[in-house]
């Protein structure tokens, strides 16, 4: 870490601390932090500059180029130089029950500090593959392979070309990660795989999407479907390659909601309007299901001095997207959070066997720390609609009630929501019917 990069922070740490950081990276909020040095002028409970690197550097402080532990297990693809990326394993620094580390269906109920601790405390080792690696073979691939096919931590020693470093962004655009460096040699213990993974590896005839559904309908957590996606574990044999693991957690949220949409859309409708809500980590998550034929939008309200607002906005940036019944076409400008919440909505109304339409509902305010990853927008949502709702007879009254909840004002969200500027401008044939239907009884 540079003398200059480190002044700041050399104030408010232990000198001990900063061991294991290597530099600072600047990114919108880069210039408040120099000047609120962990004081808390962006509002927050907590400096999430100062969260990042105590979790860096406590694991960084005492490592070396050799790293012996249990991974989770847990793996890593990056998208940097594709169609050559790093790849490698992920593992902390020692033994034991390790699976927490990498199992975010676990942590909707952990704090902040926890969760950023947890994804901190992973080593990364990293090795340049061409992505065709999946396929052709070797060594090392298919070690990666084996361990996210395992269903239990793993025994893992890794030799590293120097000492693992983290490199310490200002700003929060990137989650959480632990602290890496080049891999030079891996070794792993012997890997008890799941016999269900296992099965969707070898059979070189089944394609990467059927493989999915099905590991997912056998009860195989998302997180691990979409670990064993970016290393290739899946696909016709000639067709495998390594995908990018921001890439693959995308693919599979979208490959299972879209399964799930097509077989909601049998069920019969609600007879009700719903509101649910959640407030979490200084986000509020809200839902209204709709007695109506399937259609999906899902909307986010950033407010000044969060990730995509930065401090000094005069008001919240609203941005979403949404679907009609026969689908979207393209990908959601809204990223990957998308497919993660509707893969959550999808999940209930299959449960309950009802179709209906949904609008989901997300504000993020200052008191959110950091960005933790697309996973929380998933697990926030499932844990909504685990919850009771409110029930109402019309779309008035379930907006009224919404209205008491919502802090941004809900004309905003009307005007980004293409689903709620259709319920409630655009008059259905029905309606037209029953109208005109109406007018000649009378006559």
């Amino acid at each position: 870490m540079r003398p200059e990069d480190a002044h700041w922070l050399r104030e408010v740490l232990p000198p001990s601390l900063l061991e294991g950081i290597t530099g600072l990276r600047f990114r919108r909020s880069g210039h408040l932090c120099l000047s609120c040095r962990g004081r808390g002028l962006c509002g927050k409970a907590r400096c999430p500059v100062l969260l990042r690197a105590e979790a860096l550097a406590r694991v960084g402080r005492g490592l070396s180029s050799r790293v012996w532990g249990s991974s989770p297990p847990s793996v890593f693809v990056g998208r940097l130089g594709y169609p050559r990326v790093y790849a490698g394993p992920m593992l902390p620094p020692y033994l034991g029950d390790t699976s927490l580390l990498d199992a975010p269906e676990s942590w909707v109920e952990r704090s902040v500090e926890e969760i950023v601790g947890f994804r901190s405390s992973l080593v990364r080792g990293k090795r340049r593959e061409r992505v065709e690696a999946a396929r052709e073979g070797g060594r090392f691939v298919e070690m990666l392979q084996e361990m996210a096919m395992g269903k239990q931590p793993v025994e893992a020693e890794v030799f590293l070309s120097k000492k693992p470093s983290g490199f310490l962004t200002l700003g929060e655009e990137v989650p959480p990660m632990g602290p890496s460096a080049p891999l030079r040699e891996m070794r792993v213990s012997q890997v008890r795989t799941d016999e269900r993974m296992e099965r969707a590896f070898h059979d070189g005839d089944l394609k990467a999407q059927e493989a999915v559904v099905e590991l997912y309908r056998e009860g195989v957590p998302v997180s691990r479907i979409q670990r064993a996606f970016s290393v290739g574990v899946f696909g016709l044999r000639d067709r495998r390659r390594l995908v990018p693991t921001r890439w693959s957690i995308t693919a599979v949220d979208a490959i299972l909601s879209q399964e799930l949409v097509e077989r909601l859309k049998d069920f019969d409708t609600l007879d009700e309007y719903r509101v649910y809500s959640l407030r979490h980590h200084g986000n509020l998550f809200l839902a209204i299901l709709m007695p109506e034929k399937w259609s999906f939008d899902w909307i986010e309200s950033w407010f000044p001095g969060t990730t995509w607002n930065p401090a000094g906005a005069a008001s919240p940036a609203v941005m979403g997207d949404w679907e009609p019944y026969q689908g979207r076409r393209g990908y959601p400008e809204i990223g990957g959070c998308y497919y993660a919440c509707r893969l959550a909505v999808a999940e209930r109304l299959v449960e309950e066997g009802r179709q209906a339409s949904a609008v989901v509902l997300r504000e993020i305010h200052p008191g959110f720390l950091l960005p933790l990853g697309v996973w929380f927008v998933r697990e926030c949502v499932r844990k909504m609609l685990r919850g009771e709702p409110e029930k109402f007879e019309t779309l008035e009254e379930a907006l009224a009630r919404a209205r008491t909840k919502l802090t941004v004002p809900l004309e905003e969200w009307v005007k980004h929501s293409g689903l709620l500027r259709r319920c409630l401008f655009q008059r259905k044939l029905t309606e037209f019917w029953r109208g005109e239907h109406a007018a000649r009884k009378g006559a």
